[in-house]
């Protein structure tokens, strides 16, 4: 009970917070004990240090203090809009410049290195958030999604499409 209400004052304040099941190993349940000197669970910890149990953790909400003490979770849509500007030219794909983990991934991949311009690849096979938000986002459905500033250009065919037509290298370099 006293977790369970831990977790939902953490996640009502949005924060970015994870867990140990300290049923999981009796080494580290006793042990952490004696090491916070703190009998009791749960044990809320920021930056390797403690800050309490379910009462400070209460006393710290209703104090207002709780949001000053604790790191905010990002939002995903300004994670994503992170990632999309991490590099001029942002590629996300399943698996990575090295390894294309599909078909449509490895042709743009061919196409992204034989333009000689420099880009960063995302794995989106690695992060679901990412994933499934990203095309939210971008209102894109499929992978790959090509960036350029910030700025969706779209997937392989449209790629395709500006190769084909001499306008994907002025694209990928900001031109257009």
């Amino acid at each position: 009970g006293f977790s369970r209400q831990m977790v939902e004052i953490l996640n009502k304040h949005g924060v970015s917070f994870s867990s140990f099941d300290i049923f999981s190993d009796e080494e580290v349940r006793q042990g952490l004990k004696t090491y916070s000197n703190w009998p009791t669970y749960p044990q809320l910890y920021v930056n390797g240090e403690l800050i309490g149990g379910l009462d400070i953790i209460k006393e710290l909400e209703a104090s207002g203090e709780l949001d000053t003490v604790c790191p905010k979770a990002q939002k995903l849509e300004d994670r994503l809009k992170s990632l999309i500007n991490k590099a001029p030219v942002m590629l996300f794909m399943k698996g990575n410049k090295q390894m294309a983990k599909c078909g449509f991934s490895k042709q743009i991949i061919e196409i992204m290195n034989n333009t000689g311009v420099e880009y960063e690849t995302f794995d989106i096979l690695e992060d679901e958030e990412v994933r499934q938000g990203l095309k939210t986002f971008s209102n894109w459905p499929t992978y790959p999604q090509l960036y350029v500033k910030g700025e969706l250009v779209g997937g392989l065919d449209i790629v395709k499409e500006l190769k084909e037509s001499g306008e994907l290298l002025p694209v990928l370099k900001g031109e257009n």
